[in-house]
């Protein structure tokens, strides 16, 4: 089963549904830094100091002191920080941004599953769902944000338990789910070989050059790097605002520097096409840390600008009768903008007011609804429209209300069992 091209195939959901307010960061345990021996008090000459951790480290900055002083507060009683429902909801209508682009403004495999083209199905949507598939970079924002959120305060083991339990049950079951339905002896689409299956239980099915089950998994490989150069650069050494803003301008400069020399291995670790939005969503989370500050809003400028530019390169073409779609350059940048600025709003606390509590399942459900969308949606859009003869917007909205219903048994019956339980378990490992 032959994936199509990178740009085009669909996003990563931040996946990180746990937490999403500075309330869940937590000191670092005692375990994970060990007493400071009293020795130290009373030698003649004082030893060297530790390096400082998260949980003991003064300040470094003014803004720092502020927001120490607020979370003091709310630990207080004088206030709690709220679940940012509206970030969400805004994953979710990514997703389903994501899902319009598979189903009805591309070509490839979901033409048999129509029996026609989508342009033929959906003859006057089909060109605004190609934009769907930019959902990409708006998830990239996000994860941008909600994994600064995530690592702020966590020691290293706890950070990759976290990334490991959210990451991995869901998307066991998913390949599981779709090898199986593959090779089903009536389902037209082409299993992989057990053996590519199970390397793709790895998630590092794309650098080894294996045929990927999903082909949407590509965004994880993206997320895997930068959730690995996070954890090297800002969580072990332990999250600060000057520690974030120097791995933003460091890894800014880097992509710019990878893209220029044309060395497969820079652009492999840097991955320049992708950090920029990446680099946005964590100068967001400064922003909605710290408050308005110019290195923040520098910082999500600049990686806007670039971004922009990435997403024209990669899904723009000239107008063209024989192309399936044509995405407009205005169109590209206002909703890769869209990305920005709606982060940027949940950030700044401009959309609490929607706090309405189905949201909260709406971002559990968008993860497993985006491993599973894609190609059990060809099955279902074949069965609903060829087979029972469905039309093309029932079929639709039915195959999406069917995602929706199988991403909430991942959710309930495996997500919700099994990641506390590998978390607990890699938790407790040290590293």
């Amino acid at each position: 089963m032959s994936a199509p091209p990178a740009p085009d195939t669909g996003p990563i959901s931040d996946s990180d549904t746990e937490r999403t307010s500075d309330s869940d960061t937590g000191p670092i345990s005692t375990a994970d830094t060990g007493p400071i021996s009293t020795a130290a008090a009373t030698a003649p000459t004082p030893a060297p100091p530790r390096a400082p951790d998260m949980a003991s480290r003064a300040p470094d900055t003014a803004l720092e002191r502020s927001a120490e002083r607020t979370a003091k507060a709310a630990a207080r009683g004088g206030g709690h920080p709220v679940r940012l429902r509206a970030l969400d909801g805004l994953r979710l209508l990514a997703a389903l941004m994501v899902a319009a682009y598979h189903y009805g403004g591309r070509d490839g495999e979901i033409t048999e599953a129509w029996g026609s083209s989508p342009r033929a199905q959906f003859p006057t949507l089909s060109s605004y769902f190609a934009y769907g598939c930019l959902g990409v970079q708006i998830f990239f924002v996000i994860s941008g944000f909600v994994i600064c959120m995530s690592g702020w305060g966590r020691p290293l083991r706890s950070f990759f338990a976290s990334r490991v339990s959210r990451l991995y049950p869901a998307y066991w079951v998913a390949i599981i789910l779709v090898t199986g339905v593959f090779a089903l002896p009536w389902v037209a689409y082409k299993a992989v070989s057990p053996s590519d299956a199970l390397v793709n239980l790895t998630m590092l099915q794309q650098p080894l050059g294996v045929d990927r089950v999903l082909g949407v998994c590509w965004t994880l490989w993206a997320e895997l790097r930068f959730y690995a150069l996070f954890a090297l650069f800002v969580v072990l050494p332990g999250a600060t605002r000057h520690r974030v803003v120097l791995f933003c301008a460091v890894w800014t400069l880097g992509s710019a520097f990878a893209e220029a020399s044309d060395l497969p291995l820079l652009d492999v670790v840097l991955m320049p096409e992708y950090s920029s939005y990446f680099i946005g969503g964590m100068g967001i989370y400064l922003l909605h840390r710290f408050g308005h500050d110019a290195l923040a809003w520098g910082i999500i400028g600049i990686s806007f600008l670039i971004g922009q530019h990435y997403a024209i390169r990669e899904l723009w073409h000239p107008a063209n009768i024989d192309a399936f779609s044509y995405r407009s350059a205005t169109g590209i940048i206002a909703v890769v903008a869209f990305g920005y600025v709606a982060v940027t709003l949940i950030a700044l606390s401009k959309l609490n007011w929607a706090d309405w509590r189905w949201l909260t399942i709406a971002g559990a459900l968008t993860y497993p609804f985006y491993l599973v969308h894609e190609h059990l949606g060809w099955v279902v859009v074949w069965v609903l429209h060829q087979k029972l003869g469905i039309p093309s917007y029932g079929t639709f909205a039915l195959t999406v209300l069917v995602m929706l219903g199988l991403a909430w048994l991942l959710y309930r019956f495996i997500e919700q069992r099994f990641t506390p339980m590998i978390k607990r378990s890699l938790s407790a490992v040290r590293l």
